[in-house]
């Protein structure tokens, strides 16, 4: 099968050596996702929902990049470092996955490459065949 890799020209994927999706056939898997501003730095510091709303956006363009649609998602992950908070970034995942419903994981770590990430999202999707 073809495997084609899409960047997000995240100044983070020559140094770490990733791609921010990875399709194969038609599986798609997005790459832990954080919350980069256009042109660098950290988009809305210190506001989770802000900071979600970011990772998710870079994520569904990877993901059309990649000929997929938020409804193909079939699995998610929010990771956040505050787990008090994790309501926050939850609630945004659900403006955008509140009817498709993937599986989804919260969890918690200690922190993230950048101290002003307070969450990354994954994803993975996969592409109906023709006709389905």
């Amino acid at each position: 099968m073809t495997r084609t890799n899409v960047s997000s020209g995240s100044y983070l994927e020559p140094i770490i050596g990733f791609s921010r999706a990875v399709r194969i056939g038609q599986h798609v898997s997005i790459a832990g996702t954080a919350p980069i501003a256009v042109g660098g730095g950290t988009h809305g510091v210190g506001d989770m929902a802000a900071q979600m709303r970011r990772c998710l956006e870079i994520s569904l363009a990877a993901l059309a990049d990649a000929g997929a649609r938020p409804e193909h998602v079939i699995r998610s992950r929010i990771i956040v470092t505050d787990i008090a908070r994790w309501e926050e970034a939850a609630r945004v995942h659900g403006e955008v996955f509140g009817e498709i419903r993937p599986a989804c994981t919260v969890m918690a770590v200690s922190g993230f490459v950048d101290p002003d990430w307070l969450v990354e999202t994954e994803m993975d999707a996969i592409i109906p065949e023709a006709g389905q």
